[in-house]
Parts: C-alpha cells; structure tokens; sequence
C-alpha cells in the first residue's frame, strides 16, 4: 500500500499512543501454566486502507473494503525445550494455511548507564493541544482545557484527566515480561495477512513446546464493519451516525486534528471524546471486556450499544478544522475457555492447566467532513472538477488534502 497513505492514516492513532499511552496491568499467572489471548479485529475506513485494504473498494462505499486484523499472545511459566517453538493450527475459512507461528522475540537488552556515546541532541516539542469532549451541538462548560506541549514534556498534565483503570476485576494480560516464555503473532516469521472474508468460526489448537497444548471451538466470528456517516450542521457541529451492530457492547469515538492538517507541520491541534466525563486515551483504544464496558458505559465514558448518534461540538470543528481524523470502535464480545472448565460452584477449588480468552472489536478511521465517510465519498476536499476546472484531456486531477491521500492511493488522482 501508498507509504504516505498509510503514514497520513496512523498519524491521528500516533499521536493518541504518543501523549497518553497507558499500559495494561501486568499479573504473573500463579495458576494456569500457559495463558493465551486472542484479538480479533475488524477495520474499515482509512483503518482498513493502512491495514492493506483494497483502496478502489473503499472509496466506492457501500462498506466494502473492510480488513480484519488478528494480535495472538502465548505466556508460560515453563522454560521451552530447546529453542521456543509454537503454532496456532487455525480453521481453513481464516485463509492463513494449516497454522501461524507464534515467534518468540529477542529479548531486549538495555544499554549500561554511563557507557561512553555521543551525547542525544533532544528537542523540546512546541505547540497547544485543545481537548473536548461529550456530544453535543456545542461543547460544554469548561472547554476546551488547554494543554502546552512544553510544559507536558515537563511532565506538567493536568490532574484527572486520562482514562485509567477501565479493566474489570479479573482480567489479565500476556507480556513476553510477565512470562517466562512467550510467543507472538504476526511477527517477520509470518508475513501472511487476513482477508476481509476471512473467518475464525471452528476448532482451533495452540502446540508448542514450552506450553500445555490449548484446544477450543470458536462460535463467535470477526464483527461487522462500522460505516461512519456525518452530517455538518449550521451552527458547524458535525452529527455523526453509524450503522448498529448487534454483537457491540458500546461505542466509543475521538477525533483529532488542526486546520493546516494535512499540508504541514500544526503547532496547535485539536483533540475531541465521545466520553462524557473528560476521559482520554488509556485502554480505550484496546479491546476492552464486555464486563468492562458495562462499567464505562455506566460511568458515561462509553457511550451504551443503543445509541448509533453522536454530535461533534461546533467549538471542536471551529479550531480543528472540517478534516479531522475520526476512529469509532465498536467494543464486541469475548469467550473464555479453560482446561479443566471452571466448576460450577466458587467453593470447588480450581487449578487450570491453562486459560484462554478471545475477544472482538470494531474499529473504523475517517475523515469527519466526508458524508459517506467509509467510502470516502463527498463533502471534505473538492477535485478540480467540483470546482468547475476540468484538467487536461488524458490528465487525472490534482489531489488536494487527507481526501487527496486515500485518491492518490487509489490512482484517482495525482
């Protein structure tokens, strides 16, 4: 896929991840030998399109285009036998063969403090960021809180303001640091990729030579596409709406940009949340439990599955221009298996061999000026012909914005 594509994409998730990157708990497993996670994703829009959609269907509409994306994670307590070694043997209808390696990484290994090198030239970043959140036609009161780039290298952030401590009791997390061997995938083992028809519906086994075998039927598959629309409003509020999907436990979207996005360098940007509460960032943009979401939606963060609707304040759009970078994510289901099974009474005790645990989410990237934002069709950038200057005869038109990237992309323009 276009490099600058997939740059322009991933520019609004990099700046998300870069300023309020919170990281998951971390729990040694006193219990199972072997703990596995399976995150099953569904990506539509400019999400789908830096996944390696195809960029012709997205820009057709209609919800055509959707990729889905698969993060597989094994720990174990146990050392391997010889050089760490695992597969996923996966039903044939996920089109990625017989099975997936799950490659262990090399681990890490950190410079000793005050070994001689030349010296790090850092410099400080420059700029305001403008937070708000909630839906509405018009932001609410105390908006929007102002934060300095400088002053936040400084570690100067205001108090209270990101999401933290959205797991549910109980949950967990595989890191190759909270186990004694661990295995990933994708990883440069296993450069093969889902497809939008791939499926994960069927027997799935986890072998390998350092863990318990894992074994499973799947009944749940990857969730619908979401397909964002917006509607600009004569105050300059943007309505977005999106198309429910019936396994979703909650909804939840930001947006971010700045007027001048797209052709430089913005020192002042603009960030909005759906939350209600004045919550960014954190777990918000991982896959999140529906026992976890239960508790967000009941706290406001995330917004309930009932509600397909929601408005972008006129303040927002005002500052941060019409082509802001939207994510939607539709949170979904999750199955847990265990071998032995759970007992049925809490007072039975319980020692699993091994656990495992699969979850699903929705997530889509566009651009909130586009009408039909997953196929990238109207409002936003005009083309020279919307203009009324037609380009030479044989010559394709000037591309112009975010809008411009995904049609370059998809040789609609140059």
């Amino acid at each position: 896929m276009n490099t600058v594509l997939r740059r322009a994409a991933l520019c609004g998730t990099a700046v998300f991840v870069a300023l309020v990157s919170i990281p998951g708990a971390t729990q040694q497993s006193a219990g199972p030998v072997a703990r596995y996670t399976m995150d099953a994703g569904t990506m539509s829009g400019m999400a789908a399109m830096a996944a390696g959609g195809n960029p012709l269907a997205l820009l057709r509409g209609g919800g055509g285009g959707a990729a889905h994306q698969l993060e597989l994670r094994l720990g174990s307590s146990r050392a391997a036998t010889g050089s760490p070694s695992a597969d996923h043997f996966m039903p044939p209808a996920a089109g990625l063969g017989q099975s997936v390696p799950l490659e262990t990484p090399v681990r890490q290994v950190q410079p000793t403090e005050g070994m001689p090198g030349p010296p790090q030239q850092r410099q400080m970043p420059s700029g305001k960021l403008y937070l708000f959140w909630g839906c509405g036609e018009h932001a609410g009161p105390g908006q929007p809180v102002v934060i300095d780039f400088s002053k936040m290298a400084k570690g100067q952030i205001p108090p209270g303001l990101f999401a933290s401590g959205v797991s549910a009791p109980g949950e967990w997390t595989v890191t190759q640091a909270n186990s004694r061997t661990f295995g990933e995938w994708p990883n440069a083992k296993s450069p093969r990729s889902l497809s939008g028809s791939s499926s994960l519906i069927g027997d799935h086994r986890i072998s390998g030579n350092y863990s318990p075998d894992i074994a499973f039927h799947l009944d749940h598959d990857f969730m619908a596409p979401l397909q964002p629309r917006s509607s600009k409003q004569a105050s300059g509020a943007y309505g977005l709406t999106w198309n429910g999907l019936p396994d979703a436990t909650g909804y939840y979207a930001w947006a971010i940009g700045a007027k001048d996005m797209g052709r430089g360098q913005a020192n002042e940007m603009v960030w909005w949340t759906s939350s209600a509460t004045k919550q960014f960032g954190g777990m918000l943009a991982d896959w999140l439990s529906p026992a976890a979401v239960a508790r967000l939606v009941a706290a406001k963060t995330v917004m309930p599955a009932s509600q397909t609707s929601c408005t972008v304040p006129a303040e927002v759009t005002q500052l941060g221009g019409d082509n802001m970078m939207v994510q939607l994510y539709g949170y979904g289901p999750e199955s847990n298996f265990a071998y032995p099974p759970r007992p049925a009474s809490a007072k039975t005790p319980w020692h699993p061999e091994w656990i495992a645990r699969v979850r699903f989410r929705s997530n889509a990237m566009v651009l909130l000026s586009m009408p039909d934002m997953g196929g990238f069709s109207g409002g936003g950038d005009e083309d020279q012909s919307e203009r009324g200057q037609q380009p030479p005869q044989g010559a394709k038109p000037k591309c112009h914005g975010l809008k411009g990237i995904a049609q370059r992309a998809a040789g609609l323009c140059e």
